[in-house]
């Protein structure tokens, strides 16, 4: 290995929606403006089907994007900015025991056991929400990165390179999208985290690095999710050797029964509800692994330096017989 004093970091990989809140983000924009919900909804659910009658293909997951920007352009959302985005997401309510878990699980490196050794905790999140809601939460202080869907404001026009930034139009509300990030995608910004590429934009995220040279492992990931539409980004992490966990609102029995298929289907390693306190199963068994992970790290590393370090030459006794035989020359010599 290249560098056997690397790669000191855990990446708990969050999703949000139902993960680190009860419900969806989008709520707080729902009330802001007015907007029924339910309604707005309803109508994302339908679209995937009237644009395929027309012969367009669009994607499930994303689709509520434009539909979004259809409200802006049309009306009941006029004037929604980035910046309003990340106003209401400060309106967003957590699950029990968040942020302060996060707190808690800050603390693990600085234990007796570890503190020698440099270790970290990052938290990111990967979510098909809105990015700027999440930065604007309560939450995003503890949080390393965030891949999330982004909006445009003021795009620019055809020609725009000829003329000066003052003479370009302001639009000061969101009218373009500028990233997706479906149930698919979230596999790369595994990668990303995988290969630093979100620290350097000189790795690209496709180039081949070595196992050993990569940022933070695969192996030393626990990813947190709650369910189905998080497969893909499960089995990446699992069949990797990361650790994967379901979690469920605990007043919900169809959400239980998901969150137990997806154990019995060995898509995770375990479930449990959607409940951080500080003694909760959920909370519990994250602890758990963090420091299994750590001490695993520790023995890799032991390992790769046993491997690494020539034993040094020692002192090789004669014996008495050994000395009896010398020839009366060698007697001399020596």
């Amino acid at each position: 290995m290249s560098n056997p004093f690397g790669q000191n970091i855990i990446a708990c990989v969050w999703d949000f929606d139902k993960t680190l809140i009860p419900g969806y983000m989008q709520t707080p924009l729902f009330d802001h403006y007015g907007v029924k919900e339910a309604k707005f909804w309803d109508e994302v659910n339908s679209l995937p089907e009237i644009y395929s009658r027309r012969g367009c293909k669009v994607s499930k997951d994303t689709i509520y994007l434009n539909h979004l920007l259809s409200y802006v352009k049309n009306g009941p959302m006029r004037g929604l900015t980035n910046q309003k985005l990340h106003q209401l997401g400060g309106q967003l309510e957590f699950c029990k025991g968040l942020p302060e878990l996060f707190e808690i699980l800050s603390t693990i490196p600085k234990n007796q056991e570890f503190i020698d050794h440099h270790f970290k905790i990052e938290h990111y999140i990967i979510s098909t929400g809105l990015a700027q809601m999440i930065k604007g939460s309560q939450i995003f202080p503890f949080v390393e990165d965030v891949f999330a869907c982004e909006f445009i404001e003021t795009p620019l026009p055809p020609n725009f390179k000829s003329q000066s930034e003052l003479s370009l139009p302001l639009e000061l509300e969101i009218s373009q999208v500028g990233m997706t990030v479906d149930n698919t995608i979230k596999t790369r910004f595994i990668f990303e985290i995988n290969k630093g590429s979100n620290k350097s934009n000189q790795i690209d995220v496709n180039a081949f690095i070595p196992h050993e040279d990569r940022r933070i492992p695969i192996e030393q990931m626990i990813y947190i999710a709650d369910g189905p539409s998080d497969v893909p980004v499960f089995a990446v992490v699992k069949g990797m050797g990361g650790k994967t966990y379901a979690v469920y609102n605990p007043e919900d029995e169809k959400e239980f029964q998901q969150s137990c298929s997806l154990v019995e289907r060995g898509r995770v390693h375990n479930n449990g509800p959607a409940d951080y306190s500080n003694n909760s199963p959920t909370a519990m068994w994250i602890k758990q692994k963090v420091t299994e992970i750590f001490r695993k790290m520790i023995n890799n590393k032991e390992k790769q330096l046993a491997e690494k370090t020539s034993v040094s030459p020692k002192h090789i006794p004669h014996s008495n017989n050994q000395t009896e035989d010398f020839s009366i020359d060698q007697k001399l010599l020596w």
